[in-house]
């Protein structure tokens, strides 16, 4: 499993990379800390009492849960929220970094034990399997929906009349075009290693446009801060939650409703030749888990089964962290303070 898990102390880049960003790589020294604060004194997030066992006084286990973060903003902050939730409860956790595509056999042999994140938009076809397997559980969904598509500036509309329906950018790839793809368009994609069907659908759709891949989320990000701010042409894959749409004005682009039948037949959808002519599937954010935990720590699991977000408080989070430099843990905390009529009951099983 060496190149699906790593120790946290070794935090590195995960094959769906999101959000890399130096200020935000755990620290655990600092983590520790907030941890122990906790425990010793439980008042600090709106508990009455310091609290280090489980109900009726007993730790379910010594063993640590092993919570699966990467690189990926909301992966992170949410596994910091829930194993916050559950140090303080007694429970010993771990964050073990894991390859968002290789996740699976980690889960099915027990060296990962929990992830707060699993999108329907990437993760759908290989999560049914797993649980198949009986060995993985479908901890239910996180409350946030997923969303990830193309995305442009509201200026661009402008120059591209019947936005944001898909068909307008086939009379539009020159108002889309830099330099180095006229007359095509210039859609920005994320990291090769990420994955996507994005050719196959400029291909079956017949869009005039070229793919260039970023080497970083951070590169892709870079490209539409500079571009906004001189009204320059650009589109790029988006996804939500994510701070964008809280800092810049945009829409997606509205493409034929992906079903599955997009992939597997080429009769379905526009192009009666060639699959792929729909948009990228929209859907739930679940938690997985390792099936073997619901015996060593099964409040624990209640406890992620309860656990619900939504994508406006992980947006408000996200823009704190990723662009005003925030830590995780401190922006986890600050939540865990002010928000205990939400949290709390997700607890009960602890008394």
């Amino acid at each position: 499993m060496s190149t699906t898990v790593g120790s946290s102390k070794d935090r590195k880049t995960c094959s769906i990379v999101r959000l890399p960003n130096a200020h935000r790589r755990v620290r655990m020294s600092v983590r520790k800390k907030i941890i122990n604060s906790f425990i010793a004194a439980g008042v600090s997030i709106g508990l009455s009492a310091p609290v280090t066992t489980m109900a009726g006084g007993v730790p379910e286990s010594d063993k640590p849960i092993k919570f699966m973060i990467a690189d990926c903003t909301s992966i992170g902050l949410q596994a910091e929220i829930m194993t916050l939730i559950l140090r303080t409860y007694g429970s010993n956790t771990e964050l073990v970094v894991a390859s968002d595509s290789a996740r699976y056999p980690g889960f099915e042999a027990g060296d990962l034990h929990v992830s707060m994140e699993t999108w329907q938009t990437t993760q759908h076809e290989n999560l049914v399997k797993s649980v198949a397997t009986g060995k993985v559980l479908d901890m239910g969904e996180t409350g946030l929906k997923g969303v990830e598509d193309w995305w442009y500036p509201m200026y661009m509309k402008e120059r591209c009349p019947g936005l944001p329906d898909w068909k307008a950018l086939k009379q539009c790839g020159e108002v889309f075009a830099t330099a180095d793809t006229a007359p095509k368009g210039r859609y920005v994609g994320g990291p090769v290693s990420w994955g996507d069907h994005d050719a196959n659908m400029i291909k079956a759709l017949d869009l005039p446009f070229e793919i260039i891949h970023p080497g970083t989320d951070a590169a892709m990000f870079a490209e539409l801060k500079a571009a906004y701010e001189r009204n320059a042409p650009v589109i790029l894959w988006v996804w939500e939650p994510h701070w964008v749409g809280s800092v810049y004005d945009g829409e997606f682009v509205k493409f034929p409703k992906f079903e599955s039948e997009c992939f597997t037949d080429p009769a379905w959808g526009p192009n009666p030749d060639l699959p792929g002519d729909c948009g990228k599937p929209y859907g739930w954010v679940k938690k997985m888990a390792w099936a073997g935990g619901e015996k060593v720590w099964p409040c624990a699991y209640e406890m992620i089964r309860n656990y619900n977000m939504d994508n406006a408080t992980i947006n408000t989070m996200l823009v704190e962290i990723d662009l005003n430099g925030r830590s995780d843990e401190e922006v986890a905390t600050e939540w865990l303070k002010n928000n205990k009529d939400v949290w709390k009951p997700w607890t009960t099983c602890a008394g």
